[in-house]
């Protein structure tokens, strides 16, 4: 079982472009290992985007993080650069800054959330991908219509199964000071929680980064019955260029 958390820079593209994908693998710490992608333009060879993940193994029994037997770390580290390698070089990159919880009430909230058939891997847990789109279900309407994402950061708490039904919640974490689409720093409800204070950390306008990207939020999903957590995630908004 893997828990990773991930970060993705989505890329400006059009259609008809090729994309080349180069991804590796390396040993991360004493029990993890770690998989980085690089999404290149075929074209030009100009990057366009970057992953991140980090993967350790669990015991589904014990529940308790499993070491890989160095036979097992021998098969596949012979894959593996000589020296360690990163997708995200950058000492400030947000795939190595931990994600906080969102405490409620959070600002906005989808309920009802079912995983189908196609959405389950062979031990019939629901897959990774599945929860990028649970996460932006409970998005704002307002910023998907005016931005686009540019970055997204998961934690796996916890596996999710076929007959789970799970809530996706979502709060404002900061904002680019130019924006008119927040009024007082938050965005309205969206009827399904009563406060607009559910961030667990708020950082004041235009804290993103030098340029000044947009928006930041943080998210959870968590099961409906035992609200037990099963992601964390923090996302990052552009502004779409105009057409």
């Amino acid at each position: 079982m893997g828990f990773e958390p991930r970060t993705v820079l989505r890329p400006r593209s059009s259609g008809g472009d090729v994309t080349e994908i180069e991804t590796w693998c390396q040993g991360e710490g004493k029990i993890g290992t770690r998989r980085d992608w690089i999404l290149k333009d075929a074209t030009t060879e100009n990057i366009i985007g970057r992953a991140t993940s980090t993967w350790v193994m669990m015991n589904q029994d014990t529940r308790r993080l499993y070491r890989a037997t160095d036979d097992v770390r021998d098969e596949y580290m012979v894959h593996c650069p000589k020296s360690p390698r990163l997708a995200f070089p950058e000492e400030n990159n947000n795939s190595s800054k931990k994600i906080p919880k969102l405490e409620d009430p959070a600002q906005h909230s989808r309920s009802g959330l079912m995983p189908r058939r196609a959405d389950l891997d062979m031990n019939q847990h629901v897959n990774n991908v599945t929860y990028i789109g649970w996460v932006l279900e409970s998005m704002p309407q307002e910023v998907l219509d005016t931005h686009e994402l540019e970055m997204i950061t998961l934690d796996y708490r916890r596996e999710c199964n076929k007959d789970d039904i799970v809530e996706s919640l979502t709060s404002l974490l900061s904002e680019p000071s130019d924006s008119s689409a927040v009024e007082n720093g938050a965005f309205p409800s969206n009827g399904n929680a009563t406060s607009t204070n559910g961030a667990a950390t708020i950082r004041s306008p235009g804290s993103l980064s030098s340029n000044n990207r947009g928006f930041e939020f943080l998210h959870m999903l968590r099961l409906a019955e035992s609200g037990f957590e099963i992601n964390r995630g923090r996302t990052e908004w552009r502004r779409k260029l105009a057409r």
